[in-house]
């Protein structure tokens, strides 16, 4: 005679009913709305899209996230959305245990302010064309020249060493691009220009530069110098 094994009865049982209970709860959470919409701008730069811009964009441009149901919230079709926008670097959306539809927003990073026949437009920091903002106005170098595809990679480069040092960010202020690839670059609080040269060795030529201006202004020489060249590696040639 065989015996049932009511221990593993037991415990089938009580397997169906968790998955049973986990079904159940799964299918009616996902039918539920959403409480609210929540946009986070994590980084440096929040001040170019505002909440409101990308909310309407979490939103699916709705009166209300209330008005959505959870299951209907298409997450992917959302940070698309919300990756178009044009000053926005990127996102991650998703739905919160307690029904908020959150979006996690990087904006771009401009890193310097181009005008030539188009208009004008910021660089951002991966070396793309970023449109200006109508809520704010970045103080980054004022670029004046021909950027194309044979020198972009390059001139970022540069844009991004500025960017990333605290004295030439706060220092240099204009750069211009000439027709043979030379760069020159204005000063924020002296009257000289730096002639650069082309970008090439380019952390030496800026490391030669700040090492010159520290010398120069504890000297005070620095305000006798009409041009400032960097065009030698080995040296830094100043004309007054």
């Amino acid at each position: 005679m065989k015996y049932f094994n009511w221990t593993n009865v037991r415990l089938i049982g009580m397997f169906g009913l968790v998955l049973f209970l986990f079904s159940f709860t799964s299918k009616r959470n996902e039918s539920r709305k959403l409480r609210k919409s929540e946009v986070i701008f994590v980084g440096e730069n929040n001040v170019f899209v505002t909440n409101e811009v990308v909310n309407k964009l979490l939103i699916e441009n709705k009166s209300d996230a209330n008005t959505i149901r959870k299951d209907k919230v298409d997450l992917n079709k959302l940070e698309k959305s919300i990756n178009e926008q044009e000053m926005i670097e990127k996102s991650e959306v998703f739905v919160s245990i307690d029904g908020v539809l959150k979006a996690v927003v990087k904006q771009k990073t401009p890193i310097a302010r181009v005008f030539d026949e188009s208009g004008s437009f910021y660089i951002d920091y991966k070396g793309n064309r970023m449109p200006l903002s109508d809520h704010y106005t970045a103080r980054v170098p004022i670029v004046s020249g021909s950027i194309d595809d044979k020198n972009r990679k390059e001139i970022s480069e540069l844009f991004q060493m500025i960017h990333d040092d605290a004295f030439l960010k706060k220092n240099i202020i204009g750069v211009q691009i000439l027709p043979l690839g030379n760069i020159k670059m204005m000063n924020r609080n002296f009257d000289y220009e730096i002639d650069f040269g082309k970008t090439i060795n380019m952390e030496r030529k800026f490391s030669n530069y700040k090492a010159f201006f520290q010398k120069a202004v504890l000297d005070s020489s620095i305000n006798k110098y009409k041009k400032i060249s960097l065009r030698f590696t080995q040296q830094v040639v100043c004309t007054k």
